[in-house]
């Protein structure tokens, strides 16, 4: 029998100062079986850095024809392409293909070494390659409840993220 996913909700308030974004969302995220607190925690973040009236959650890790996350304009078109984690030559190609800009948003400690080997690849010149540590991803695990309200101030490339127990800072770091 297969496991189903889990729903969590999100009340996520929004202050990006850097794109002057000022907006709540009430999201319904669900966890994959196979998916950490962590990597869904991190989605709430990407959502929140690159919030649009137009960015949504995709079906995610069961399908491999879908980002983590992408924004379409009203015509269907992919304007905005984000996946999580270490996407294969193929897979980025495909995004560089399907979309205006690409994100990839690596995470923990294999990030670094995958974003290494990735040097040099010309086509990578259309995509912006993003990591966030393991330490923040396992601040952002720990604030994963059922039901959450959540702020998240964003300036200067930072995001401060606190809930009502919880106030965490998380600072993206750019590969190129």
């Amino acid at each position: 029998m297969a496991l189903k996913a889990s729903i969590c909700k999100a009340e996520l308030s929004i202050a990006d100062m850097d794109r002057s974004y000022y907006e709540s969302h009430n999201l319904t995220l669900a966890q994959h079986p196979s998916e950490t607190d962590e990597r869904l925690m991190l989605r709430l973040l990407i959502f929140a850095l690159h919030a649009h009236e137009h960015l949504q959650f995709t079906k995610g890790l069961s399908t491999d024809d879908e980002p983590d996350i992408w924004q379409k304009d009203l015509s269907g078109t992919i304007e905005h392409w984000i996946d999580l984690g270490q996407p294969d030559e193929k897979r980025i190609k495909k995004a560089i293909g399907r979309a205006q800009k690409v994100s990839i948003v690596c995470y923990g400690g294999p990030g670094e070494v995958w974003q290494q080997q990735q040097t040099g690849k010309a086509f990578l010149d259309k995509v912006s390659i993003w990591h966030v540590s393991a330490d923040e991803c396992k601040q952002l695990g720990q604030m994963l409840e059922k039901n959450m309200t959540l702020n998240c101030s964003i300036q200067d490339g930072s995001a401060w993220l606190s809930s009502n127990t919880n106030s965490i800072e998380i600072s993206p770091k750019a590969f190129h």
